[in-house]
C-alpha cells in the first residue's frame, strides 16, 4: 500500500525511478544519454524552481523568501496585525485574506468574537486587505478558490495551508511569520529536502482522498521520514486523481510534519481554475528530465483501502477491516495509548462501543478544509440515498467547505439526498476540526472527515471528568457508516452507484459579500476595538544572566500544541494575551500558570528595582548558592522566568499561542529532546524564548528545579556551540549541557531583544 525507501533517487521523466547508488549515474546515461550530477538533478524539482524563484539570498542553501500572498482566519489575525501594527505597519505589501471560520460562533463569549471581526474589516479597509466574513468559506477553501496559483507561493497562519495540489506550495506558521511579511522581511530557512510520493494506480470505488492521507501518515509520522520536507506529488497515479482528491491528500500533509507539499499539475487542474474563472492562474508543473529525490514514498493507490485514525492521532492508523476483525486488540492498545495521551485523569474505554461483536459509534461529521469538498459531499449523498440514519443516538453533521459548494450541492440535489436521511447541513465552519462545534457526549466516540483527533480538542475536559473520542475516516465510509445507523462499516462494502457530479462555480456569492480592497488601503478607516482586544505586554530584552524555575515537565512521546494551550472554548480569548495565557497548559497541568506565576513575581521585582529573592520563597536561598561562586552576578544584569520540559512539544497547529501565552506569562525557554515541527520552534524564538535541546538520557533535573544559566546572553551572541547550566539544588550547582540548534542571525538577534516586537521597534 505504503513503502518507504531507504535512500534518494532519480526520476526520469516523471515516470520511472532510479535508484541512489554506485550504479546510479550509469543508468541515467543509458536511459537519458547523459551525466546528470545529483547536484544538478536536485535542481530539476517541482520545489525547487518554485523555492528559487521566492528566494532573495542569492543563496540556495539559505533561503529567504517573499510570499506572494498571505492568509489568516479570526483566531490569528487580531494577534497578527497587533503584532505588525506595534512595530510600525502602514499598509498591507503584499494581499492578506483574513477569513472568518474558527471564531464564526458568535454567541460563544458574548460579543467578543464578533468584535474580532469588526476589527478584521476595518484593518482590511485600513490596510488594504480582503475580508471574508463569517460562514462563507474556511480559510483553505477560499484560499482554493481566489488565490492559489500555478508556481506560487503563499503563507497562512493556520497549519493546514496547503495548495500544493493547485501548483501552489504554501506554507503554515505562526503569526510572527507573518508580520515579518507585512514588514517586508523574509521567511529564513535552509533549503529543504524534497521527498518523491511516487503515485501509481487508482483508487478502489469507495475509497477516497481521507484514506490515502491517513495511510501515508501512518507510514511516515512516528519516524519523521518527511519531518520538516517538502512532498513532492508526482507519478502516473496522479492522473487518476480528479482535483477534489488531490486536494483532500494535499491538506493533510500537515500531519506528517512535512514543511510543504507540491504535485504535478495537468488538465485536471487547468479545469479546475477553468470552472473557477481563473484559467490564467493555471500553470503546468512537472519535474525535469531528471529530478534528484531525498527519499521516496511509493504508493499504490490500487491497494488502499478505507482506514481509520483511531484515537488520539492521525498516524494511529488501521484499514477499517483490520479494525473490524481484530476489535478486541485494536481497542485495548487505543486504551493504553488513552492511558499516556490523558494521565489516567479520567475512567477511559471503548469497550462498551462493541455490540454483538460489532462496533458502533456516536456520531459522525464531513467538515472544513479536509471533509468539505464538493466530491466528498456528493459521494456521501449517493451512498446515504434512500437511506436514513435513524431516530436513536447517532447523529450526522455535513458542513460544505464554501458557500459556492453548498449552493451547487443544493442545485444538484445532493443537500436534499441528505437532508432527507436525517442529517444535518450547516454553514462554512472549522469548528469540529478543533472543538467549537458538535462536541461529543461524554464518552461519545465521534467518526469525522477532519484533520486532526488529538486528546482534549474536541470539548473533553479532563479536569471535570468528562472526555470523547475523534476518528478520522473518510466521508465515503463515514456514510456507509450511518446508512447502517453507526454500525462502522467501509465505504467499499457499499455496491450501490458513487457519481461524479460536474461542479459549477457561482462567484457572484463572493462579489456579493466579501470585501475585497484592490490593495488599496485607506488610512483614515478607524481600527474598530473591542474591549477584549487587547495589546501585547511589554517584554524585555534577554538578560546576562537567566535563573529559570522548570514548572511543568511531560513525559508524553509527544506534546500537541492542544495541551500547550487548548482549543474551543479558549479561542474568543486569542487576542487577549493575558487573559489566554490564564489557559496554558490548563487541561495537561493545570498548576502550571500558577507557578509560573510566582517565578515571574521575581522578574517584575527587578524591572522595578526591587529585591527579587523577597518576591518567591526560598529564592534567597538559591541567590545564595549562586553567589557563592558567581559574585558578581547581581539584580542588574539577572533576569527570571519559568520554563517546561517536554519530549517533543509542538505537534499539530500553527498556533503562536502555544509559544506566546509562555512568554507572557514569564516564560524564557522549552527544554526538549526534539521539536515535533518547525513552526512551534519558531514561534518560541519569535516570541524571545530559547529553544534549548538536551541530550538522551536521564534529566538532571526535575519540575519546581531552579536552573542558572550564567553569561546565557554572550553564550548566545557568541555562537556557542553548547550552553552550560546548573541545576540549582541541595545547596550546590550540579553543571548540565543544552544546545539552541541552528539559529539564523536575525533569530539570535530576536531573542536577544526579547521577542519579534522589540526586533522591530523603531527605538529597538
Amino acid at each position: 500500500m505504503v513503502t518507504l525507501a531507504k535512500g534518494g533517487a532519480y526520476l526520469i521523466n516523471g515516470t520511472e525511478l532510479v535508484w541512489d547508488g554506485p550504479e546510479a549515474q550509469e543508468a541515467l546515461y543509458a536511459k537519458t544519454g547523459k551525466h546528470i550530477p545529483k547536484e544538478e538533478a536536485q535542481k530539476n524539482t517541482i520545489a525547487y524552481g518554485i523555492l528559487e524563484a521566492h528566494n532573495t539570498s542569492g543563496n540556495m542553501d539559505r533561503l529567504k523568501i517573499k510570499f506572494d500572498k498571505l492568509t489568516s482566519h479570526d483566531i490569528t489575525f487580531v494577534g497578527i496585525i497587533q503584532t505588525a501594527r506595534a512595530s510600525g505597519l502602514t499598509k498591507f505589501p503584499i494581499p492578506y485574506v483574513l477569513t472568518n471560520c474558527h471564531n464564526s460562533l458568535c454567541a460563544v463569549g458574548g460579543t467578543i468574537n464578533e468584535d474580532d471581526h469588526m476589527f478584521g474589516l476595518s484593518c482590511a479597509k485600513k490596510y488594504g486587505g480582503v475580508y471574508v466574513p463569517p460562514h462563507q468559506a474556511v480559510i483553505h477553501q477560499y484560499a482554493r478558490e481566489m488565490l492559489a496559483t500555478g508556481g506560487g507561493m503563499i503563507l497562512g497562519s493556520d497549519s493546514h495551508t496547503r495548495y500544493g495540489a493547485l501548483g501552489t506550495m504554501a506554507v503554515g506558521e505562526g503569526g510572527p511569520e507573518l508580520v515579518k511579511q507585512l514588514l517586508c522581511q523574509t521567511y529564513d530557512i535552509n533549503r529543504p529536502e524534497v521527498v518523491c510520493v511516487y503515485l501509481t494506480g487508482a483508487p478502489q470505488k469507495g475509497v477516497g482522498p481521507q484514506d490515502v492521507a491517513l495511510a501515508i501518515i501512518g507510514a511516515v509520522f512516528q519516524n519523521g521520514y518527511v519531518k520538516n520536507k517538502v512532498m513532492e506529488f508526482v507519478g502516473p497515479g496522479v492522473a487518476s486523481l480528479s482535483a477534489d482528491f488531490r486536494i483532500g491528500i494535499d491538506v493533510m500533509t500537515t500531519e506528517t510534519t512535512c514543511l510543504s507539499s507540491i504535485w504535478q499539475t495537468d488538465g485536471e487542474i487547468a479545469d479546475f481554475y477553468e470552472i473557477h474563472g481563473r484559467s490564467g492562474d493555471y500553470k503546468e508543473l512537472r519535474p525535469g528530465e531528471a529530478a534528484y529525490y531525498d527519499g521516496v514514498i511509493r504508493v499504490d493507490l490500487s491497494t488502499v483501502k478505507p482506514m481509520i485514525a483511531m484515537p488520539f492521532h492521525p498516524s494511529n492508523t488501521y484499514s477499517i477491516e483490520e479494525l473490524n476483525e481484530n476489535l478486541e486488540d485494536i481497542l485495548a492498545d487505543v486504551e493504553k495509548r488513552a492511558a499516556v495521551s490523558l494521565d489516567n485523569a479520567v475512567p477511559y474505554s471503548l469497550r462498551d462501543k462493541v455490540r454483538d461483536g460489532q462496533f458502533y459509534v456516536d456520531q459522525g461529521i464531513i467538515a472544513g478544509c479536509a471533509g468539505g469538498g464538493f466530491e466528498n459531499i456528493c459521494a456521501a449523498a449517493d451512498i446515504l440515498r434512500g437511506q436514513n440514519i435513524g431516530n436513536d443516538s447517532f447523529t450526522l453533521s455535513v458542513y460544505p467547505a464554501s458557500m459556492p459548494v453548498y449552493m451547487e450541492l443544493i442545485r444538484n440535489g445532493c443537500a436534499a439526498a441528505l437532508l432527507e436521511t436525517g442529517a444535518v447541513i450547516k454553514t462554512a465552519f472549522c469548528g469540529p476540526c478543533f472543538g467549537a462545534g458538535d462536541t461529543p457526549a461524554n464518552n461519545a466516540f465521534s467518526i469525522r472527515h477532519s484533520t486532526r483527533n488529538f486528546p482534549n480538542r474536541e470539548g473533553s475536559k479532563l479536569q471535570s471528568g468528562q472526555i470523547s473520542s475523534v476518528a478520522l475516516m473518510d466521508a465515503r465510509s463515514i456514510a456507509a457508516t450511518a446508512a447502517n445507523r453507526g454500525r462502522l462499516t467501509p465505504a467499499t462494502d457499499f455496491d450501490g452507484p458513487i457519481g461524479r457530479y460536474r461542479y459549477h462555480f457561482d462567484a457572484n456569492i463572493y462579489q456579493n459579500r466579501v470585501f475585497d480592497s484592490k490593495g488599496i488601503a485607506d488610512p483614515s478607516v478607524p481600527i474598530q476595538l473591542g474591549p477584549n482586544i487587547k495589546d501585547w505586554p511589554a517584554m524585555c530584552a534577554l538578560p546576562e544572566n537567566l535563573i529559570l524555575r522548570v514548572v511543568s515537565e511531560i513525559h508524553d512521546p509527544v506534546t500537541t500544541t492542544d495541551e500547550l494551550i487548548p482549543s474551543g472554548e479558549t479561542s474568543s480569548y486569542r487576542s487577549n494575551p493575558l487573559g489566554l495565557a490564564e489557559f496554558t497548559l490548563s487541561r495537561k497541568d493545570p498548576a502550571y500558570v500558577g507557578r509560573a506565576k510566582e517565578i515571574q513575581k521575581a522578574q517584575q521585582a527587578v524591572m522595578e528595582d526591587r529585591c527579587p529573592a523577597e518576591e518567591v520563597e526560598g529564592l534567597k536561598e538559591v541567590m545564595d548558592v549562586i553567589h557563592s561562586r558567581y559574585p558578581d552576578v547581581k539584580r542588574k544584569n539577572l533576569g527570571f522566568g519559568s520554563t517546561i520540559f517536554a519530549v517533543k512539544p509542538g505537534d499539530g497547529s500553527a498556533r503562536e499561542q502555544a509559544a506566546s501565552c509562555q512568554k507572557v506569562l514569564g516564560g524564557w525557554a522549552n527544554i526538549a529532546r526534539e521539536y515535533a515541527t518547525k513552526r512551534y520552534r519558531s514561534n518560541l524564538i519569535n516570541w524571545g524564548m530559547l529553544p534549548f535541546l538536551i541530550g538522551e538520557g536521564e534529566l538532571p533535573f526535575h519540575n519546581l528545579d531552579y536552573l542558572f544559566f550564567p553569561g546565557i546572553r554572550s553564550a548566545l551572541e557568541n555562537k556557542a556551540s553548547a550552553i552550560t547550566g546548573y541545576v540549582v539544588k541541595d545547596g550546590g550547582l550540579k553543571a548540565f549541557s543544552v544546545t539552541v540548534g541552528d539559529l539564523t542571525d536575525e533569530e539570535r538577534q530576536i531573542i536577544l531583544k526579547g521577542c519579534l516586537i522589540n526586533y522591530n521597534r523603531v527605538d529597538g
